[in-house]
């Protein structure tokens, strides 16, 4: 899935449908971060691969995966009490 594919519930009337799509939309971000924070401990700490261009401080960019995180698990903890299915996501 890619963000392109949420965009129909992030417009949706249904709170619901777009609660869906910013967790999907979230997910993905943070999944492209981590990725993206993994080929540059590879490169800098276990010299596999090149590390990648960023202007960020490493240190910053795992930081803001590891709130991304924690704001997936408050989605996910809300879904279940206003009984939303993430099950597809």
């Amino acid at each position: 899935m890619e963000l392109k594919d949420t965009v129909k519930g992030m417009q949706s009337a249904d709170y619901k449908e777009r609660f869906i799509a910013e967790y999907q939309q979230t997910q993905i971000r943070y999944e492209k971060l981590r990725n993206f924070c993994d080929k540059i401990e590879l490169a800098t700490k276990y010299h596999v691969g090149k590390e990648p261009k960023h202007d960020c401080p490493y240190e910053l960019l795992r930081e803001q995966q590891a709130q991304m995180g924690a704001y997936l698990h408050i989605l996910e903890l809300r879904a279940i009490v206003e009984k939303i299915d993430l099950g597809g996501c």
